[in-house]
Order: structure tokens, then C-alpha cells, then sequence
């Protein structure tokens, strides 16, 4: 019958789905603890250069407070 098919149906979207989850986990651990960012337009490139500028670190991952504004 027609459920027969439900057991290969789930692994194979328990297959689909473990690149696109195990990436996010890998960004998070490389981006000291947040998703990976993506600048698809000019003014979000604009603001990725501000976090990196404002950061003091160089990296647009590594927050600070207003503290670091200057």
C-alpha cells in the first residue's frame, strides 16, 4: 500500500536535511556563537562594514557595547 513508502520517506529527509542544519552549527561555532551573515544587498554590506569597523576587532561578529563607539 501507499505507506510503505513513509519509512524510505524519512530517511531520506532526515538525509536532506543534515547538510543544511550541521552548516548552520558549523557557523555558529566559527563565528564565536552566531549565524553566518550574508550581505545580499548594498546597504547590508554597509552595515557588516560598520560592525567590523565598530567591533575594534576587525570582524563583524565580535559585538561591543556603545562603549566602543567612539
Amino acid at each position: 500500500m501507499w505507506y510503505e513508502i513513509l519509512p524510505s520517506f524519512g530517511v531520506m529527509t532526515v538525509c536532506l536535511m543534515i547538510p543544511g542544519i550541521a552548516t548552520t552549527y558549523i557557523h555558529r561555532f566559527t563565528n564565536g556563537g552566531k549565524e553566518k551573515r550574508t550581505a545580499r544587498t548594498p546597504w547590508q554590506w554597509s552595515l557588516m562594514e560598520r560592525d567590523r569597523r565598530v567591533s575594534g576587532t576587525g570582524r563583524h561578529f565580535d559585538t561591543k557595547g556603545l562603549e566602543n563607539i567612539h
